[in-house]
């Protein structure tokens, strides 16, 4: 895990880039009604919007409460530590999706005077894929490539 605000920031740049871009995949292919390989390049031209607010979300915000919440529920000293990281990817998306669906809705939905029920069914849709696909998927892929950048060396 990050030990460093320059590794905070990459691990951040990152886990957005992963999340972000799977997730506006999944609602175009939601959109579109199924995933076809255009949804892969018309999902990068939503990630120059939706990346740079997830990052300043997570970064700013987010990642701050979720790693606040999860130390009071977890004591990486008598518990195995990845229930940690276990806690703070849980708490991450309980924050960042209902944010980020709420910022997509206003961006590209243009809901006019149902923005809440619009808002409420993005988030409904988006925050089961954004739990399992962070928990089992973006998390270890992240933490996989960031411990390559990051390897501590180790002394003779």
């Amino acid at each position: 895990m990050p030990k460093t605000k320059f590794q905070e920031i990459i691990f951040t740049i990152l886990m957005v880039i992963v999340m972000v871009y799977a997730m506006i995949c999944y609602n175009i292919s939601l959109e579109t009604g199924g995933l076809s390989s255009g949804v892969f390049a018309a999902a990068f031209h939503e990630l120059l919007i939706m990346g740079p607010a997830a990052f300043l979300l997570d970064f700013f915000l987010v990642g701050r409460i979720a790693q606040g919440t999860a130390l009071r529920l977890v004591n990486p000293e008598r518990e195995n530590p990845f229930h940690l990281v276990l806690a703070i990817s849980a708490l991450s998306v309980a924050w960042m999706c209902p944010l980020m669906s709420l910022l997509a809705v206003l961006l590209f939905k243009h809901p006019g005077a149902g923005l809440i029920p619009v808002w409420l069914q993005t988030t409904a849709f988006n925050f089961p894929m954004a739990f399992f696909w962070q928990i089992f998927y973006a998390g270890p892929f992240v933490r996989f490539i960031f411990r390559h950048i990051f390897r501590e060396k180790k002394t003779p």
